[in-house]
């Protein structure tokens, strides 16, 4: 009996196809500056820390520049590499639903990462990170669209903790209530989607 087969033998899904390393790569590095830049960012424009509000918009703007270049990056890597298909035992809505959850964290990290730039560098302020490596300012100065782009920022961040929340609970609940298999998808980081899609066909190489 192969491994599906004994998978549904013992009444649990069997694992589906995962996604490929370069897929895993920029999903957990993107999910742990958006760790870092979300604290970092309410810590910053709060009083009880002024004394150590320089530092951390040092931090929060270097790490927003990388966390727009690895954004870009991951949604090139993903118009150019075919993902998994979603699990069997999904259900046609939840299909839905996922699809249309990814498609928005991606829209919104992109919106927030470039709000972000353009709310630094359009009001004049630098980014300490990019002026060490020798990257100029992009855009011009222009405060009007800062100013419109800060209130676009806040709104993003917003929306994406709303969303990614509950990306996580969805997955937390088919993984440790339902028993569902749907973390292997996308973890351990390295490795896993070549083994996973061998013994599924039609699912993208290395997505």
């Amino acid at each position: 009996m192969n491994r599906a087969g004994a998978g549904r033998a013992e009444g649990k899904p069997a694992p589906g196809p995962g996604y490929g390393t370069g897929a895993r790569i920029f999903h957990w590095l993107v999910a742990l500056l958006v760790v870092v830049q979300i604290p970092a960012g309410i810590a910053m424009t709060s009083e009880p820390l002024l004394g150590v509000a320089d530092p951390l918009y040092i931090l929060h703007k270097g790490s927003g520049s990388v966390l727009l270049v690895l954004v870009l990056a991951r949604i090139a890597w993903r118009l150019t590499h075919r993902p998994p298909p979603f699990e069997e035992w999904m259900r046609p809505g939840e299909k839905r639903t996922a699809a249309a959850a990814h498609a928005a964290i991606y829209v919104l990290l992109l919106l927030m990462t470039v709000s972000g730039y353009v709310r630094t560098v359009g009001d004049g302020f630098p980014i300490e990170f990019l002026d060490a490596l020798g990257v100029p300012p992009l855009i011009p100065f222009m405060p009007r669209a800062a100013r419109v782009m800060l209130v676009v920022h806040q709104f993003a961040v917003v929306a994406l903790i709303i969303l990614v929340s509950a990306h996580v609970s969805q997955v937390l609940r088919h993984q440790l209530i339902e028993r569902n298999p749907v973390l292997a998808r996308m973890w351990p980081p390295f490795g896993g989607g070549r083994r996973a899609q061998a013994a599924a066909p039609g699912a993208g190489e290395d997505a």
